[in-house]
C-alpha cells in the first residue's frame, strides 16, 4: 500500500492516465546524441543557418546525422536539423515511419494533392475544414484539372456510388469533421480506398496522435496542422504530412523541397516543445469540454449539442471504438437566431472570440461567418452550418470559469428572446 491508502497499483494508474504516451513524447527522437546534437543536450538545437560547409563538392555533410534521414545537410530548406528532429518526433507519435513538415497545414494538405495528375479526381469528405474546401474549389479544380467530389462518408453505400473508378485516386476524410463533429469509420474508408486503387488521406487535427491513430485504421497519409494540438500555444502556423510509404514519403520529400513551404528552425523549437506536453494537454481540455458538453446539452438556450463524448451523439459508439478519447472541441446550436448566437460570442470573457482551435486558451467562433464563410451557402445549409451554430475550442482553464463565462453569455442571449 502506498502511505496515502491507496494500492499502489491504482496510485500508478491514477498518475499515468495517458495510454503509455507520455515518455514517447518527452523523450522522443529529438534527444538522441548526434552530429546536429554532439552534446546530448536534452532540448533539440535550434540550428538557423542557411547553408551547410561541404568537405569536398557535392559531398552533403553530416549523412549519419539521423535528422538528415541519411541525406546529409547542404541547404536548409532541403534539411534543417531542428526541422528533422521536429519530423521524427511527430512520426513516433503517429506511429508511423516518415513525417514530413510544412510552413502550415495548408502547405501540408497542398503537397499530398500533388500526388495527382490532370485528369484524376479526389473524393473529399464534404463536411470539411473551410480552408480545404476553399483550395480544391477554387485552385485545385479550375486551375491544375483535377476532378473533385464532395462526399457524405456516412456509410459504404454512399462513397462506394460516388467512385469513378480508374478516375478517383486520393479519398480526403477528416474525423472527427470541422465544424459538425461527424466521426466516420476509417477502416471502412481505407478498405474502400484501397480496394479501387486510391490512397487514403486523413485530416487528424481534431483528435491528434493522443486521441486518434490513423494508420492502425488503414489510413496511407494522415496530415496534421501543427497550428493547432501538437503545438497548442497558439504561436506557430505548421503541418505535417506523414506516411509510411517510401514512394509516398519521396514524393513529399521532394514536394517539400521543390515548392519551399518549409516551416523555420524556431518555429520547429517551439512546436517541439508544445509536442512534450500534448498528453497533459488534450487530457485536461478534454475532461472540460465533456463537463461543458453536458452543461451545454442541459441549458434551455441550447437547442443541440455536438460532441462524441455524449451518448446522444449519432456516432458515440464509433468513436468510442476508434478513438482514445473525444477531444476538446464541442458544436453546438443556440435558440433563436443570428443575433442570439452573436450575443453568446460577444458576451464571452474567457473564452476568446478567435479563429483556430487546439491551444491552451479556450476559442469560440461562429463558422458560418469565420472559419467557413468561404463554402457555398448553399452546401452549409445542406451540412447544417447556420448562423446559430457555435463552435468551442475548449483549453486547460478551471472548468468552473469556462461554465461561469458560457452560463452568463448563454443567459444574456436567452433574455433577448
Amino acid at each position: 500500500m502506498a502511505e496515502n491508502g491507496l494500492p499502489l497499483a491504482t496510485a500508478i494508474s491514477e498518475a499515468d492516465p495517458y495510454h503509455g504516451t507520455g515518455t514517447r513524447y518527452v523523450h522522443n527522437p529529438s534527444m538522441e546524441q548526434s552530429a546536429s546534437n554532439p552534446t546530448g543536450a536534452v532540448v533539440a538545437p535550434i540550428s538557423t543557418a542557411t547553408t551547410f560547409i561541404q568537405s569536398t563538392p557535392g559531398a552533403a555533410s553530416a549523412k549519419d546525422d539521423p535528422n538528415s534521414f541519411g541525406k546529409g545537410f547542404e541547404y536548409s530548406r532541403t534539411g534543417n536539423p531542428t526541422r528533422g528532429a521536429f519530423e521524427r518526433a511527430v512520426a513516433a507519435a503517429e506511429k508511423c515511419r516518415h513525417c514530413v513538415a510544412f510552413s502550415s497545414g495548408s502547405a501540408a494538405t497542398s503537397a499530398v494533392i500533388h500526388l495527382l495528375s490532370p485528369g484524376e479526381r479526389i473524393m473529399c469528405i464534404d463536411d470539411v475544414y473551410g480552408g480545404t474546401q476553399r483550395y480544391l474549389r477554387r485552385i485545385v479544380r479550375p486551375r491544375m484539372g483535377i476532378g473533385i467530389d464532395f462526399v457524405n462518408f456516412h456509410d459504404a453505400e454512399s462513397v462506394k456510388a460516388a467512385l469513378k473508378p480508374g478516375k478517383t485516386k486520393l479519398m480526403w476524410l477528416e474525423t472527427p469533421t470541422n465544424p459538425t463533429l461527424r466521426v466516420t469509420d476509417i477502416q471502412m474508408v481505407a478498405n474502400l480506398a484501397h480496394e479501387n486503387g486510391c490512397w487514403l488521406a486523413v485530416d487528424n487535427t481534431f483528435c491528434s496522435p493522443y486521441f486518434q491513430t490513423p494508420f492502425d485504421h488503414g489510413a496511407d497519409i494522415v496530415v496534421h496542422s501543427v497550428t493547432k494540438y501538437i503545438n497548442g500555444h497558439s504561436d506557430v502556423v505548421m503541418g505535417v504530412s506523414c506516411c509510411n510509404h517510401d514512394d509516398l514519403y519521396d514524393h513529399l520529400r521532394f514536394t517539400q523541397n521543390g515548392v519551399g513551404a518549409v516551416p523555420s528552425p524556431f518555429d520547429c523549437y517551439l512546436a517541439l516543445r508544445g509536442f512534450k506536453t500534448l498528453h497533459l494537454r488534450m487530457e485536461a481540455s478534454s475532461k472540460n469540454a465533456n463537463a461543458i458538453a453536458l452543461f451545454l446539452q442541459s441549458h434551455p438556450a441550447v437547442a443541440k449539442v455536438l460532441y462524441p463524448g455524449l451518448t446522444s451523439h449519432p456516432q458515440h459508439q464509433l468513436a468510442t471504438k476508434q478513438q482514445h478519447g473525444f477531444g476538446a472541441m464541442i458544436t453546438f446550436y443556440c435558440k433563436g437566431s443570428r443575433q442570439q448566437a452573436a450575443l453568446i460570442l460577444e458576451n464571452l470573457h474567457v473564452f476568446a472570440l478567435a479563429e483556430s482551435l487546439g491551444a491552451v486558451e479556450s476559442l469560440a467562433e461562429s463558422p458560418s461567418l469565420m472559419t467557413h464563410a468561404s463554402v457555398p451557402s448553399d452546401q452549409r445549409v445542406l451540412l447544417g452550418i447556420d448562423d446559430t451554430l457555435i463552435r468551442l475550442s475548449v483549453g486547460i482553464e478551471s472548468c468552473n470559469d469556462l461554465i461561469a463565462d458560457l452560463d452568463g453569455a448563454l443567459e444574456v442571449a436567452f433574455d433577448s428572446l
